[in-house]
């Protein structure tokens, strides 16, 4: 699967402000977890799902900068920084539900 890009760089162009955006939105929800947290076991559990989607998020950036610097790998680098950015999406929405509900047990 290729993915198409633009002549201003492509799709690292949007992944690298967004992914970098929604880590800080991470970083936040855990804070509000923290003061708020409703239920003991529930707050862990919503801490580190969105802990661990603010490193997704964080690789995303990461490759998505590295796919915007001249190198052979670069539209390699881009499509992993697209698939880590949609994981975090995906655990980003799996963790709201999961805060709404207010999660105890797996």
């Amino acid at each position: 699967m290729r993915i198409q890009t633009d002549s201003n760089g492509g799709v690292a162009n949007h992944i690298l402000p967004t992914s970098a955006t929604m880590t800080g939105v991470c970083v936040t929800v855990i804070s509000i977890v923290r003061l708020t947290a409703a239920t003991r076991h529930a707050g862990t559990i919503i801490d580190t799902v969105f802990a661990l989607n603010g490193l997704v998020f964080l690789a995303s950036c990461f490759l998505s900068y590295i796919s915007m610097r001249p190198h052979p790998l670069s539209a390699t680098f881009e499509k992993y920084a697209d698939i880590f950015f949609m994981i975090g999406l995906f655990m980003m929405v799996i963790g709201g539900f999961m805060l709404s509900f207010e999660v105890e047990h797996f």
